[in-house]
């Protein structure tokens, strides 16, 4: 049975709220995922475990650090 965390970080993403500045209509343009508020500082990707793929590849191209 797989771990709970592994689910989880195989569909979001949470990532600074300034590295999306500029991409996230892109990414709704792009892909089918939801950019969500985290806190005041960060914000959640959302998506299946193939659209994150695609959106985590899609990020590297333009230089943001996806762990």
């Amino acid at each position: 049975m797989p771990e709970p965390a592994q689910l989880r970080d195989s569909t979001q993403i949470v990532l600074p709220r300034e590295t999306l500045e500029g991409l996230e209509s892109r990414l709704d343009e792009e892909f089918t995922v939801t950019v969500v508020p985290e806190d005041d500082d960060r914000c959640r990707i959302i998506g299946s475990p193939v659209e994150i793929t695609d959106v985590s590849e899609f990020l590297t191209r333009r230089g943001v650090v996806v762990q």
